[in-house]
Formats: C-alpha cells, structure tokens, sequence
C-alpha cells in the first residue's frame, strides 16, 4: 500500500543506519547505467554551479563534481551525508548540507538543480513547496534534470505521477529538452524559459 504523507527524514536515517548501501548505488549495473546516462544529460560543457538534491552516500556526487565548478548536495539522513562526505573526501568543490525540508534555504543560483530519485517521496504540499524553492534558486535559462524508477514503489507517488505534479507545480515555465524513458527509468530535463 501506497504512503500518502512525504516520508520522513528519520525513514531515510534508519535506512542507512541499517544498511550503508540500501539501495546498492555504489555497485548496482542499474545505478552505473543511469548515473552514465544522467552525467551525459548535462551535455559536453562544464557546469558553474548545481544542486544534487538527495545525494545519498555520494557515488553519483562524486562524478557530478568533476563536471562542475561548484556543487551543493544535500541530503535528509545525517548518517548518508557523513558517508558522501567521506567518499567525496578530496573534492574541494562540493558544499554538503543536511536537508531535511523544502524551507531550509539553497543558495543558488544554480544552472543545474537534479532530483534523482527523490520527488516521488514527496506529498502534494511538500512537492509545491520544494518546486517553489528550487524555482527561486535556478539560474535563468537552468535546468532541471529529474530521474526517477518506474519499477513499483510504496511511496507517495510513481515516477510519472511524481514528474506530472513537479511539472504542473512550475505552471509551465520550462521547456523539454529531453526525455528518455527505459524499461526502467524515465529521465527528463526541462529549461528555463
């Protein structure tokens, strides 16, 4: 059965408390795949300045960084972000913060803010207020890189519900730039106008 509220921070926490790796993104042929497809989405240039929102136990941060100038990942476990923290060790251009709601302040602005895997954890108002947020910190002309499982899920939302409701949140001020849709993934960039 599906959850209907956002899941919690402390769901995540006891997650990785539990398990370092849940999910099994440092050695998962699916991760490896999707993470390779997910760097080519950024396109051949550098990238001055983005957000990884959800960055886990930093495998996928880890090669983000080496594609931008700078790097702002966060995360709502405490336990994950220590992990990400000491994988991405030597990486000087990469600001770690624990997130664990859309009303903690961002930064920005950011000519990339990618949510890989996380907008399906989010309820109705929860997803308003995270568009809202990233909204005001992407840069003009940014874009947003959105990656989600279409396998079946007990969260809030499915993939494609997920995309929809953070699509419908934005009212329509971005442009497809490209989606993908694999078996197993749906990946989608969208520009500001």
């Amino acid at each position: 059965m599906r959850k209907t509220r956002t899941l919690e921070p402390d769901y995540f926490e006891d997650l990785y408390r539990s398990d370092p790796d849940p999910w099994r993104f440092a050695s998962s042929p699916y991760e490896a795949e999707k993470y390779a497809r997910t760097l080519a989405a950024l396109g051949p240039d550098r990238v001055r300045s983005a957000l990884e929102v959800g960055c886990s136990i930093g495998v996928l941060t880890e090669q983000l960084a080496a594609r931008c100038d700078r790097l702002v990942a966060t995360e709502a476990s405490p336990t994950a972000l220590d992990l990400a923290r000491r994988r991405c060790a030597g990486a000087t251009n990469i600001d770690f913060r624990l997130q664990p709601s859309p009303h903690a302040p961002l930064g920005g602005p950011f000519d990339v803010i990618l949510l890989s895997e996380v907008v399906y954890y989010w309820d109705d108002a929860d997803l308003a207020d995270f568009a809202g947020a990233f909204e005001r910190v992407l840069a003009p002309r940014g874009r947003f890189i959105l990656v989600h499982w279409l396998g079946e899920t007990d969260y809030p939302k499915t993939a494609d519900e997920a995309v929809n409701a953070f699509r419908a949140a934005l009212e329509g001020a971005y442009s497809a730039e490209r989606v993908e849709r694999t078996a197993d993934y749906r990946l989608d960039v969208w520009r500001g106008r």
